[in-house]
């Protein structure tokens, strides 16, 4: 059973998940060319300063900052530092924070200044990929259900989805059960109840599927060397259907 969360817990999780949604909006109005990852992780950090909240990414298994920036091939966990972002990057941001113990995480891709047409419609097949899984976030629907949503959006679109990575389960911890892939077979695995809480996450690339990490030991990036893109949120499962907790 994917353990369902009370009344008292979820607010908790909205509250982290508003710090998060205010780390995305902070570091989206920055992004332009010109500015490095660095700065942008440090913008987030002031967002969970100002908050009195902790980031989950910080320290977790090592990893040195409160975002993940990824940009063009890089599909997840790329560490800010002093890249310089350029007209037509994509870059995804990813972040969490922790309130009162309990986490929320999301992620989402954008476009620095100009980005051309393939760039666009990866960034559209992402978030139609997870508005697609959130959708099917439904009491009684499976974790099959969701996985497909998201790859037949990519798929139609003319994209694939990272088979590597996936989403999870999530509250007390950031990574929690259930493993939440991008794929799957309708009304096949664990079954959705109210209270659930999924950290959604498509991954969805331009070429190959196949993924590899760089010598930083952290950061994941297509193959083929084309593009990718991200969009993650923390979603609950309510008798009345999902509802994003990683919101303003």
């Amino acid at each position: 059973m994917i353990p369902r969360r009370s009344a008292g817990e979820l607010r908790k999780m909205r509250a982290a998940g508003r710090v998060v949604a205010e780390m995305h909006d902070v570091v989206r109005a920055a992004l332009r060319p010109g500015v490095t990852t660095g700065e942008l992780d440090r913008l987030a950090r002031g967002v969970l300063e100002r908050r009195n909240a902790r980031s989950n990414f910080l320290g977790y298994h090592g990893y040195p900052a409160v975002i993940c920036a990824s940009v063009n091939e890089e599909v997840v966990h790329g560490i800010p530092g002093d890249r310089v972002l350029e007209d037509g990057d994509l870059v995804s941001i990813d972040c969490g924070a922790i309130v009162d113990g309990w986490h929320g995480d999301a992620a989402f891709t954008a476009g620095v200044g100009e980005i051309d047409d393939e760039a666009a419609r990866l960034m559209a097949a992402a978030d139609a990929g997870l508005q697609a899984a959130i959708d099917a976030m439904a009491p009684g629907h499976r974790l099959g259900d969701v996985g497909n949503a998201v790859e037949r959006v990519a798929v139609a679109a003319g994209f694939a989805v990272v088979r590597d990575y996936c989403g999870h389960g999530i509250g007390r911890a950031m990574h929690e059960e259930p493993d939440v892939p991008n794929f799957g077979r309708p009304g096949r695995g664990r079954r959705l109840a109210p209270g659930v809480v999924l950290a959604v996450e498509p991954m969805v690339v331009a070429g190959d599927a196949t993924v590899r990490t760089l010598a930083d030991g952290w950061t994941v990036v297509t193959a083929d060397g084309r593009r990718a893109a991200h969009a993650e949120h923390t979603v609950v499962v309510t008798d009345h259907g999902p509802e994003i907790l990683t919101c303003p």
